[in-house]
C-alpha cells in the first residue's frame, strides 16, 4: 500500500462510522404533575352567572434520562398528559355547571391549558367557601420497550384525578316582594304603589334605598321611585310607597316593574341587588260620553243647552267641570258648567246659554266639549273632545209672531172695527 493512499483511507472510515456514533436517548422515569387554579377572582355573589376560566398547568418532571447508540427515542415523553379532558363538578354546593366535560389535548411537562366553564350561582347561597372538583382525565407513557434495533412498543397508562377549586360565597341583599298593592292606577293617569318588602339575604344593606324601576317598554313608568330604607336586616321586612303613571297607550291589563334596592355592602361598597319584577294591574281609562240626544234649538236670539255627560271610565272623578267651544253661528259668554264629583256610571247634566245668528243655516251642527276634572292623587286632567249634536230647526207659529205680520192683523182688525161702527151708525 501507498502511503499516499492512508489519509483517503482514514476519512472513508471515518464517515462510515458516524452513523454509528449517534445516540440515542429516553427518559425512564417521570409523571404528569397536574394542578388547576382559578384565573381571575374567585368570590361570587349569590345569583350570580359568569365564565369560571380555570388553567391547568403540569409541572412533572423526567427524573432518569439514558443515552446511548443504539436507543430508539420515544415519540412521547413520560411526564406528557395525553389526551386531557377535564369537566367540573358542583357536589353539594350551591353552584350549578352548565358547560360539558372540555378537551384540552396534551400538556407537556412546563406548559398548560386553560377551560372556561360557564357556572350559575343559586340566588339563596349562603356565604362561605366551597370547593368545586375539577376531574381531570389524561393518558401518559407508563413505558417505552425496544424490540430490537429498530422497534419501539408504547405502554400507556390512563389516569383520572380530582383537583379541588376553592370558591367563596359572598353576603349578598335578596329581596323578596311580599305583597303589592295599587290604588288608583289607571291607564292615562298617576297613581300609588305600594308593597311590603323582606330581605330573604345574608347582607346588612346599609344606606338602602328601594327603587322602581321601568320594565323595558312597559307602559309603567316611575314619577316618584325611590323609597329610603336606612338599615335593612337579613329576615327585616319593610313597608315603602311609590308614585306610577300609567301611559295613555296602554290597555286595562297587567304590566310589569321592576324593585331593586340600592345599598352599601359588608364592604362599604356601593351596589344593588337584583332586580325583582312584580305585576301590576292596571284599570281602564277615564272617559266621558255625551249622554243626551241631539239638542233641537232655534235661530235668531238666546237659548239653553242643556247636555248630559256619563262618566263611562274605570275611576271616579272631583271636581268636574264642563266647556263647550263655540264656533259659527253660536257665541257663548257662559261656555263653562260645574259638574261636580261623578263615580263611573254616574250622569250630570250642564247647562249653556248660547247665542245663535239669525240667519244661520238650518242644520246639525257638532259643538266641541270636554271635561276638565281631578283623579284620586289631586291631578289635573282634561277629557278626549266629545261632539255635542245641535239640530236648527225653523220654529214652529213663526209667522204668528212676526211684528210686520201682527201689525198687518192688527191694521185689519181696526179697520173692519171702524167699518162696522160706521155702517151701525148710518142706520
Amino acid at each position: 500500500m501507498r502511503w499516499q493512499h492512508v489519509p483517503v483511507l482514514m476519512l472513508l472510515l471515518a464517515l462510515l462510522a458516524v452513523p454509528g456514533s449517534a445516540a440515542g436517548a429516553k427518559y425512564l422515569y417521570g409523571n404528569p404533575e397536574l394542578s388547576a387554579t382559578i384565573a381571575g377572582t374567585n368570590e361570587f355573589a349569590p345569583g350570580a352567572e359568569t365564565g369560571l376560566t380555570i388553567i391547568i398547568a403540569n409541572s412533572g418532571l423526567n427524573t432518569h434520562k439514558i443515552v446511548g447508540s443504539t436507543i430508539v427515542a420515544p415519540d412521547d415523553q413520560p411526564n406528557t398528559a395525553k389526551l386531557t379532558t377535564v369537566a367540573l363538578k358542583s357536589n353539594d354546593t350551591p353552584f350549578t355547571i352548565k358547560t360539558d366535560p372540555q378537551f384540552l389535548s396534551d400538556i407537556m411537562g412546563g406548559a398548560s391549558r386553560t377551560a372556561t366553564f360557564n357556572v350559575k350561582v343559586a340566588d339563596s347561597a349562603a356565604p362561605g367557601t366551597y370547593v368545586l372538583p375539577l376531574e381531570v382525565t389524561y393518558t401518559h407513557l407508563q413505558e417505552a420497550e425496544e424490540y430490537g434495533p429498530d422497534t419501539l412498543r408504547y405502554n400507556y397508562q390512563k389516569k383520572t384525578e380530582t383537583l379541588p377549586l376553592t370558591v367563596r360565597v359572598t353576603p349578598g341583599l335578596r329581596v323578596e316582594v311580599l305583597d303589592v298593592r295599587s290604588e288608583s292606577l289607571n291607564v292615562g293617569t298617576e297613581g300609588y304603589v305600594s308593597m311590603t318588602l323582606k330581605n330573604i339575604g345574608h347582607d346588612t344593606a346599609n344606606k338602602a334605598v328601594a327603587k322602581v324601576v321601568r320594565n323595558g317598554a312597559s307602559p309603567l313608568i316611575p314619577t316618584d321611585g325611590n323609597a329610603y330604607i336606612g338599615t335593612f336586616e337579613p329576615g327585616e321586612t319593610v313597608d315603602v310607597k311609590f308614585k306610577v303613571a300609567v301611559a295613555d297607550s296602554a290597555e286595562p291589563q297587567s304590566y310589569p316593574l321592576d324593585v331593586v334596592v340600592a345599598y352599601e355592602d359588608y364592604e362599604e361598597k356601593s351596589t344593588a341587588s337584583r332586580p325583582v319584577t312584580i305585576g301590576l294591574p292596571v284599570g281602564g281609562k277615564i272617559a266621558f260620553e255625551v249622554a243626551s240626544p241631539t239638542v233641537t234649538l232655534h235661530p235668531g236670539g238666546k237659548s239653553i243647552l242643556e247636555v248630559a255627560y256619563r262618566n263611562t271610565g274605570a275611576a271616579k272623578v272631583y271636581n268636574a267641570q264642563a266647556r263647550i267651544s263655540a264656533v259659527d253661528p253660536f257665541t257663548s259668554s257662559d261656555d263653562t258648567a260645574y259638574l261636580g264629583d261623578l263615580a263611573p256610571g254616574e250622569t250630570a247634566t250642564a247647562r249653556f246659554e248660547v247665542s245663535i245668528d239669525a240667519d244661520a243655516t238650518l242644520k246639525e251642527y257638532g259643538i266641541d266639549s270636554e271635561i276638565r276634572y281631578r283623579d284620586d292623587l289631586d291631578n289635573s286632567k282634561i277629557s278626549d273632545t266629545m261632539k255635542v249634536r245641535v239640530a236648527l230647526e225653523k220654529k214652529q207659529g213663526a209667522l204668528f209672531t212676526n211684528p210686520v205680520f201682527l201689525a198687518a192683523i192688527a191694521a185689519v182688525v181696526i179697520g173692519a172695527g171702524y167699518y162696522i161702527f160706521v155702517y151701525r151708525k148710518k142706520k
